[in-house]
């Protein structure tokens, strides 16, 4: 409070230190004295005051200032003085913002200080741009009138804040969400990266940009945009760049670096940096290649927008990557990129065209491979596809000059030969027939596949591609039907065959929903009894116009067509019922054999189809037995089994029909949970004139009994053929020579007469005199 104030001797009373200041006795001039005293401790308080107000501006970062009704500056903080690059605060004062700005720039400061005096209003928040060093900055600026003590205006008073990171960050976001609306609105892939390459070079001078993209097919760079670079330059990059797939981006940049030299875009030397663009994956699609020269000028967020552009380029290439994909697999077939049915159907249709402003004709051949599903199906799905691209290249190597090829199916092919007449067409078709059938090795494995071909030709056999694609493929069914590895021409007659299983194929279906089936029954007889110990149950169709109609005649359509399996369950079902009521009639029990078909057999729901039979009848499980063909079990030897223990897990009886037909292994034999063998009728129909078919049915017989398992000879027809089989040592039979399958009512009689079925006296002779000796 005294600094600076002297201290005159005698003012303190007997030399003594005064115990307050009110205890001082002053000399006759201490008013005076004291009164002086007070005015420079005001003084200091006030300068200590002013000094500590102004080390407090200073330490704020916001530009704060002074002004008067001039605009020159009374007042400014540190941060002012630095920012015009001045070291003190005497070196600003009394100047304006026309002496360190571009004067449009301090005209829009001066005129808004100017309205601020005027008006005496304030001006909040105004965004300016203020151009200091090497870039740009953004301030927003809040301004206030500056009053005397009268209350008079005599300047202004500024405060701002530097908000170019803001601004950089807004702009950017500005960008990013115009580059994603650009990539929502499917703008063309080429189009926007124009766009993008000259935004980068918007955000800095001396910088040119130039978007590359990696072709799928051959796998090399392919410049895509450069919207400020020249011809030469575009004409040199893509004849430079490379099938190196440009992982070392040092070489990359290299390569591009001389393409740009060589172009003379600019006499500055320019150095060019790539940038590598990949997908969400991180799979990479290309490259940005920035060229810069020393003198380069940058703005603030340069290299935040560049990485904002890596990353929408990376996205634009990956979506215009998909949408070509997908717009690829409408027309194609994925797996051989051949034409696909709508494709096809087009093609088809503008070779029709073409044919009729020619005069001319159009061949369409129908390709399918033969037995391919069993190459999926032992081999797998990897495998078979490996297949078809092979083949398809074989055929299309034979087709490209004159024609047209499409996939339309899992094996199936068509072909367009074009401008070609009959015996061109069939030369063509059997070098395709012949490629096709050369051997292939996959997985160490040599296979041979053949193929069947069917030809129809516009305009004789189909006025419209769906007609003669439907033509062809009639004629490719005959081509099977004629054995296979083939070519077949479309036929007239083959039109009314298809229009006649069209419709046997509808008055199967209405039979079905009529009730026009019916069983029959065929006895099989024990040999040492006499007695029926089974019976066949065998389904027959009561055709309201045609009378009764055999199995021969509808079984092959009905699996083709899947209607085998509402047939199938009606069968099992009426079995059932029909055995259990011949048990409720006091009859002897005897045991129920269905036929199961391969399309039966192969369904998910056959266990739950037998289980409600049976429950639904009330049949006991074990006098049911299910006939599956051998060859039906070796399609799918593992599932067979699981689904054959499945159904002894019921109860239910398994008999292996036509057995020595198929080709099963002894090995997969005796894995089967079998209860029977039936010997096929084949074997018994020379028996006794063919001793090869009577050392294969004595051994099957042979077989059965080292497996433990009963056999029974079905087809059974002549006495010589019954007693063989008995001397063989087969103890049951069924066939003609006892009984043909017979309608429920006549079975009724035979069961009620158990054990009375006729026998010629020789049979009966033979067949007493066999079991004499056996038991002899």
């Amino acid at each position: 409070m005294f600094r600076g104030i002297p201290v005159t001797k005698g003012v303190i009373a007997d030399g003594k230190l005064p115990n307050s200041f009110c205890e001082v006795e002053l000399a006759p001039n201490a008013a005076m004295l004291h009164r002086r005293s007070e005015d420079f401790d005001h003084e200091a308080d006030l300068a200590e005051r002013q000094c500590w107000l102004e080390n407090m501006i200073n330490q704020i970062p916001d530009y704060i200032y002074a002004k008067d009704l001039e605009g020159r500056f009374l007042f400014a903080n540190q941060a002012i003085v630095a920012n015009n690059g001045l070291s003190h605060l005497k070196d600003l004062v009394g100047r304006t913002d026309f002496d360190f700005l571009p004067s449009h720039i301090a005209q829009i400061a001066t005129d808004v200080e100017r309205r601020v005096a005027e008006t005496g209003q304030p001006h909040f928040g105004g965004e300016e741009l203020a151009f200091r060093g090497d870039g740009e900055r953004w301030l927003m600026i809040t301004r206030v009138p500056l009053r005397d003590a009268s209350g008079t205006i005599v300047g202004t008073v500024g405060a701002s804040r530097d908000i170019t990171a803001q601004k950089s960050a807004e702009r950017r976001m500005r960008a990013q969400s115009g580059l994603l609306e650009m990539i929502a609105r499917g703008m063309p892939l080429p189009d926007f990266l124009e766009e993008l390459a000259r935004m980068i070079a918007g955000f800095a001078e001396g910088v040119h940009a130039a978007f590359l993209m990696i072709a799928l097919d051959p796998g090399e760079l392919r410049l895509a945009a450069a919207p400020t670079l020249n011809e030469d330059y575009r004409r040199r990059a893509n004849a430079t760049f490379i099938r190196t797939i440009p992982t070392d981006l040092g070489v990359t940049a290299a390569a591009l670096k001389l393409a740009f030299d060589q172009a003379s875009i600019s006499e500055l030397d320019h150095q060019c940096r790539c940038l590598a663009i990949s997908d969400a994956d991180g799979q990479m699609e290309g490259i940005l290649a920035l060229y810069s020269s020393e003198d380069a000028r940058y703005q603030s967020d340069f290299s935040e927008f560049v990485s904002i552009a890596v990353h929408m380029a990376g996205i634009a290439i990956s979506r215009h990557r998909a949408e070509a994909r997908i717009g690829f697999l409408a027309d194609h077939d994925p797996l051989t990129g051949m034409a696909n049915r709508a494709l096809l159907d087009r093609k088809l249709t503008l070779a029709m065209r073409t044919a009729d402003s020619m005069g001319s004709e159009v061949a369409l051949a129908f390709l399918d491979l033969d037995n391919f599903k069993l190459v999926n199906d032992s081999l797998g799905h990897s495998v078979g596809d490996q297949l078809l691209k092979i083949v398809a290249g074989r055929i299309c190597e034979l087709t490209s000059d004159q024609g047209s090829l499409a996939r339309i199916g899992g094996d199936e092919f068509v072909i367009i030969l074009e401008q070609m007449d009959l015996e061109g067409c069939l030369h063509r078709l059997s070098a395709i027939r012949e490629a096709v059938a050369r051997p292939v090795v996959l997985d160490d494995i040599e296979l041979r596949v053949t193929c069947s071909i069917g030809i129809a030709s516009y305009p004789s056999h189909g006025s419209t591609a769906g007609d003669l694609l439907a033509s062809a493929d009639m004629a490719m069914y005959r081509a099977k039907e004629l054995g296979r590895d083939g070519i077949a021409l479309f036929t007239s007659e083959m039109t009314a065959t298809v229009r006649k299983k069209l419709s046997r194929t509808d008055e199967l279906r209405q039979a079905l929903l009529r009730d026009e089936f019916v069983l029959h029954y065929q006895p099989q007889v024990d040999l040492q009894t006499g007695r029926i110990i089974a019976a066949e149950a065998l389904v027959r169709w009561n055709h309201p116009s045609e009378g009764l109609v055999y199995p021969g005649d509808f079984i092959a359509l009905a699996e083709e067509t899947g209607l085998i399996v509402p047939l199938g369950e009606w069968v099992l079902q009426t079995a059932c019922n029909r055995a259990k009521a011949w048990q409720d009639k006091g009859l002897e029990p005897i045991r129920i054999s269905v036929n199961v078909s391969a399309r039966q057999f192969q369904e998910k729901r056959l266990i739950e189809t037998v289980a409600t039979a049976l429950t639904e009848s009330g049949l006991d499980a074990k006098w049911l037995e299910l006939e599956i063909t051998e060859s039906l079990i070796m399609k799918d030897l593992a599932g067979s089994i699981a689904r054959m223990y499945e159904l002894e897990k019921l109860g239910v009886k398994l008999a292996v029909d036509d057995f020595g037909t198929g080709y099963s292994s002894l090995s997969a034999l005796k894995r089967f949970p079998l209860s029977r063998l039936k010997i096929d009728r084949s074997f018994i129909a020379d028996i006794p004139h063919d001793a090869d078919d009577m050392a294969i049915t004595s051994a099957i017989i042979s077989l059965a009994q080292k497996l433990d398992l009963e056999v029974i000879a079905e087809g059974v027809e002549t006495e010589e053929q019954a007693r063989f089989l008995v001397e063989s040592g087969c103890n049951e039979m069924q066939g003609y020579l006892y009984s043909r399958p017979v309608e429920e009512e006549r079975f009724n009689l035979m069961l009620e007469n158990n054990g009375g079925i006729h026998r010629k006296p020789m049979v009966r002779a033979a067949l007493l005199g066999a079991g004499e000796h056996r038991k002899a």
